[in-house]
């Protein structure tokens, strides 16, 4: 048996890294043109402003808060359908969340928006959105390690998954030039195989003595379907909060829209058709039904057409479906994904990645305009000689970057994490709330005149 006992280590590890925060934010962060009072009054006078109504946060704002939402209550609720984890699931999703949206700000900040003659960086509105976007790839990774680890070693995960995201996602967007407005490269390729990767090296062959926890009940698959819920609607936010004002956003929004659509038939489809009976699987419908949104992420902006979003959402419900209707993963790789994220985000992150890059080669002018082209792929400053097609290659290789980065970098955060100094549970003790919070005692059993009603029976034969 394991220890468990944190409690020296979880508070020292978030005393000092809050404090370092303090120390950093202090050295290095400011307010941007936009939210510090006397550079906004100065910025609107330069560039003849008249109204504040034109500050960036009124356009930027409320996608801000749907991201927001996605990111603590959608990732939060989507991971509480363990019967005994739904605190850890949503609680420790809340810890990563909240640590990493700071150290997400510094890591960006110092690789796009550190000024040379001051060495400050500048935040805004679009800083916090970026910051969401960055943390949702170490939530993700959280995914394969779901009852798994103890909240120190999702700490260390989520401060090396930050600074992977911060340099991975400069090498695709600023190096290689890549588009990438919804994160199917940078976020969702990349904190799938993070979190496949670690859990990899932290394979439990043992891991059956906790089976009896693993499985969900009727009312932890109704909460996870709160999370799928929330994330199912926001998810044209996320996808179109950075792209350019103007049409960028517009398409962006209206293509991830059509693709969840889609993917939602096509999942209750494939789940139906599996089962004998024609039953659904609620594991299908909470996880499945957001592949269109994960695929979409890097062609929203582009001009795939709404019957090539459709097609997009079709295929990606059909393959993430079929992925968890056949977990090979564990049989064949000797890898534990306890949510499931290779079916959700790895594979449908990838081929999103590979989709833009079709849909960037097959770019013309007849349909773009000229204009539209250098807008759309940002072919301006030393990249305005650069054409559809080289713009394709690019956009495959970044998707290529990103898997590498998450494969190579989970496997060394996976091999520090298996230093016996973590307090993370036992075999036998996995998937348990018991290990790291104080859990109210269960109520009194129904009584056994009624268990005939129970409808998880013949889910779980051994509850």
């Amino acid at each position: 048996m394991k220890n468990t006992n944190i409690r020296i280590s979880l508070p020292a590890v978030c005393f000092v890294w809050q404090i370092a925060m303090i120390v950093l934010f202090g050295v290095f962060i400011r307010y941007d043109e936009e939210s510090d009072v006397r550079k906004w009054i100065e910025f609107k006078v330069s560039h003849n402003i008249t109204s504040d109504i034109e500050n960036d946060f009124y356009f930027r704002y409320p996608s801000f808060q749907d991201v927001h939402v996605m990111i603590f209550v959608g990732f939060g609720f989507l991971m509480t359908f363990l019967k005994r984890y739904s605190f850890g699931g949503v609680g420790f999703n809340f810890l990563i969340a909240s640590f990493g949206v700071q150290w997400a700000l510094l890591m960006q900040g110092w690789f796009h928006a550190l000024d040379p003659d001051t060495g400050k960086i500048s935040i805004g509105v679009e800083s916090l959105i970026n910051a969401d976007f960055c943390v949702a790839s170490s939530l993700i990774a959280y995914g394969a390690l779901l009852g798994k680890v103890s909240p120190v070693q999702l700490m260390v995960v989520t401060l090396f998954g930050v600074t992977l995201f911060a340099v991975e996602e400069y090498i695709i967007l600023s190096l290689l030039h890549c588009r990438d407005a919804g994160g199917s490269m940078v976020i969702h390729a990349f904190g799938g195989y993070y979190g496949l990767a670690i859990s990899w090296v932290l394979y439990r062959p043992n891991l059956n003595q906790s089976k009896r926890l693993s499985g969900s009940t009727y009312h932890s698959d109704v909460f996870a379907m709160i999370g799928t819920l929330f994330l199912w609607m926001f998810w044209p936010s996320f996808n179109s909060a950075i792209t350019d004002h103007g049409s960028g956003q517009h398409r962006a929004a209206i293509n991830t829209y059509i693709a969840l659509a889609s993917s939602v038939l096509t999942t209750v489809a494939i789940s139906s058709m599996s089962d004998k009976r024609g039953k659904l699987d609620m594991v299908h419908i909470q996880n499945a039904t957001l592949a269109g949104g994960v695929a979409m992420g890097t062609a929203a902006e582009f001009m795939i057409t709404p019957y090539g979003s459709l097609i997009v959402g079709f295929c990606c419900g059909i393959i993430s479906t079929f992925g968890y209707l056949f977990p090979m993963m564990e049989k064949y790789l000797k890898l534990q994904d306890t949510c499931g994220i290779h079916n959700l985000h790895a594979v449908p992150g990838m081929l999103g990645g590979f989709i833009g890059a079709i849909v960037a080669a097959a770019a013309t002018e007849e349909v773009y305009g000229r204009e539209g082209l250098i807008e759309t792929f940002d072919f301006e400053g030393d990249f305005a000689s650069r054409t559809v097609l080289t713009q394709g290659g690019f956009q495959a290789a970044g998707t290529c970057v990103s898997i590498a980065f998450g494969v190579v970098g989970g496997v060394v955060v996976g091999l520090i994490l298996r230093l016996p100094i973590w307090g993370d549970p036992s075999d036998d003790n996995c998937y348990d709330d018991e290990a790291y919070w104080e859990v109210p005692e269960e109520e009194e059993s129904i009584p056994p005149v009624l268990e005939y009603n129970n409808h998880m029976t013949r889910k779980h034969p051994d509850m």
